[in-house]
């Protein structure tokens, strides 16, 4: 595995973890540490053998603040990469899942980044926001994201506020899936990881493609009626064939993802 600057990946079988790895900044992150994740994120698409990717924050404080003003201020703001903040952001091609395990702040950036994911276990000291008016910025994906996610009025309110909204609030508003006592969001992620790859990853591409897919289309008739690029990729596999037969035999099936 190479060194990074700014992270640390570990991959454990099908499964990738990154972990933003600034602490002594709340694990904020600025244009080179955005190019960095990129590279990883796209590695962990074109890796067949890695089926799932998990997204923390190092330390108990922060998963992430966002984006690094101080550097910004500095006039040492420099480009993203398409894909945005810690690559995740404005990614949009990514159908394997990704999971954030969110300890401690997640704002701004850091928030965006979790709801890029597909799945968020918050632990009980997890705080978000989106607080980019307060210092005269818009935050970037977060405004389109939150809104498709939970209720609007409800998004709108923490937008036009900035305010905070801790683990629970967030699960009762719909953003969070589940929360878990501090220090156990990164192995309650694990276990939702293992709940995932007990499916099909090729049905699992599917899924997700179907369902972000299908948002955009005007009718759910045409939603319904569409067969997504991975949909038919999994229809032909052999992964198929493999699981009606794994469950006709009694037996866990053997993914061969493909």
């Amino acid at each position: 595995m190479a060194d990074y600057k700014f992270c640390k990946v570990e991959d454990e079988g099908r499964i990738r973890i990154v972990t933003i790895n600034r602490p002594e900044v709340l694990n904020a992150l600025h244009s080179e540490a955005h190019w960095e994740f990129d590279g990883i994120w796209n590695e962990f698409a074109a890796d067949p053998e890695l089926w799932v990717g998990i997204v923390t924050g190092e330390g108990p404080r922060a998963f992430s603040a966002g984006n690094d003003l101080k550097v910004q201020a500095a006039g040492r703001r420099g480009p993203r990469p398409a894909t945005g903040f810690a690559g995740l952001s404005h990614r949009f091609d990514l159908d394997k899942p990704l999971i954030a395990a969110v300890n401690g702040v997640a704002m701004g950036g850091g928030f965006e980044t979790a709801l890029a994911c597909d799945i968020i276990v918050a632990a009980e000291n997890a705080v978000f926001a989106l607080p980019e008016p307060r210092v005269g910025l818009i935050a970037g994906s977060g405004v389109y994201r939150l809104p498709r996610m939970i209720g609007q009025k409800q998004a709108m309110g923490m937008i036009l506020t900035g305010r905070r909204v801790s683990a629970a609030e967030g699960k009762e508003l719909g953003f969070v899936n589940e929360v878990v006592p501090e220090g156990q969001a990164l192995a309650a992620a694990r276990r939702w990881a293992a709940q995932i790859l007990e499916c099909s990853p090729m049905a699992i591409r599917a899924s997700k493609q179907s369902v972000y897919r299908s948002l955009d289309e005007p009718t759910l008739q045409q939603a319904m009626t569409t067969t997504y690029p991975a949909v038919q990729a999994n229809l032909d596999s052999e992964d198929y064939i493999e699981g009606p037969k794994a469950f006709a035999e009694r037996r866990k099936p053997n993914w061969k993802n493909r």
